[in-house]
């Protein structure tokens, strides 16, 4: 799979492709379906399955911090994508020079020029250009004339409603990761590297693993009961902490994660972690003793959970066993079954 990052390193190989565009945030089911069409009319003309994605996300460059919180970063959305079948990734950056593109131009340039584009999968919904007169209509009229097809996506259901970005961070923010994952295909998943911190929780007898996380809206925020997904495979339980760490301070926000009957290094390891229960919201404490005792209380609490729950959310093997619908009543499958060659880059200063 190849990243490119940029119109400017765009290549005379990568013309000739089958096109999406869109944010896909969680490459969600609704997302596989999508690359599932992509990828059959990229198997069908022998061409490169293309996914065109901004950075930042439309929303995010107007809105600021009232955009929703993301539910993956850049580099998981990357990987992702390679794993549900894109061959290359082009990720433009959304600043004032594409913002004023105008639709043509955003067809000419990069669709065209750029990608040389024979098939494209887009939402009837679609709309782009800094003159807001891109849409469907536009693209499938140049289509015709330029050469190149153009499809709507399909709308698939799930349990009688749309597979939609928002509607997992709905269920995120309630607390219900397992009808998150139901959506998403997979467990609801937090990756980082662990870097080194204050270790304070080491102070206290519960130390953590600590990972970094952008200054923007956080999908979650609190105490819950998570397991850890280490670099070698293995899963283990723990307590995970996300937010600022109001009773000691921080100037950025933390994930810290406490892994249960675990004494290894894991500095420098990408983590994945899991939340499986909300135990409870971010407080602040009078004193570091009553931060430590509330830390041992949260610790017996996700015990508990874990001995009541041993197939917790993030263990179960049957996410995907409902089949997507379209509207007509069309199974759209689990999870994509692609391959490709190579791995999706490691991006540390990713959005």
């Amino acid at each position: 799979m190849e990243l490119i990052r940029g119109l400017h390193n765009l290549r005379p190989r990568h013309r000739g492709s089958v096109v999406t565009i869109g944010n896909f945030d969680g490459v969600h089911r609704g997302h596989q379906a999508i690359l599932d069409q992509l990828g059959a009319h990229a198997r069908r003309l022998g061409l490169p399955a293309v996914v065109v994605v901004f950075e930042p996300q439309p929303r995010e460059y107007f809105a600021g911090e009232q955009a929703p919180p993301r539910l993956t970063r850049l580099a998981d959305k990357v990987r992702l994508l390679a794993d549900y079948g894109a061959d290359r990734v082009l990720c433009l950056p959304f600043n004032r020079r594409l913002r004023e593109l105008s639709a043509r131009d955003f067809i000419e340039r990069v669709l065209i020029e750029g990608l040389g584009v024979r098939h494209l999968v887009v939402g009837d919904d679609f709309r782009f250009g800094c003159d807001r007169a891109g849409d469907f209509d536009l693209l499938r009229d140049i289509g015709a004339q330029r050469g190149f097809e153009v499809e709507h996506t399909r709308t698939f259901m799930l349990s009688g409603e749309r597979v939609s970005s928002s509607r997992v961070r709905t269920l995120l923010a309630s607390g219900n990761f397992e009808q998150a994952a139901r959506l998403l295909g997979r467990p609801f998943a937090i990756a980082g590297r662990v870097v080194q911190d204050r270790q304070l929780g080491r102070t206290i007898g519960v130390p953590t693993a600590n990972i970094p996380l952008l200054n923007r809206p956080l999908m979650l925020r609190g105490v819950l009961a998570a397991v850890t997904r280490l670099e070698d495979g293995r899963e283990i339980k723990g307590v995970l902490n996300i937010g600022w760490r109001p009773t000691v301070g921080s100037h950025r926000p933390v994930l810290e994660v406490h892994l249960f009957d675990f004494d290894e290094s894991l500095y420098g390891q990408r983590l994945s972690v899991m939340p499986c229960a909300r135990l409870r919201g971010e407080e602040t404490f009078d004193s570091i003793e009553a931060l430590k005792r509330r830390i041992h209380l949260d610790l017996d609490q996700a015990r508990d959970y874990f001995r009541r729950h041993p197939a917790s959310a993030a263990q179960r093997p049957a996410l995907a066993s409902a089949p997507l619908t379209s509207p007509h009543g069309d199974s759209a499958g689990g999870r994509s079954t692609h391959t490709h060659s190579g791995s999706a880059p490691d991006i540390h200063s990713d959005g």
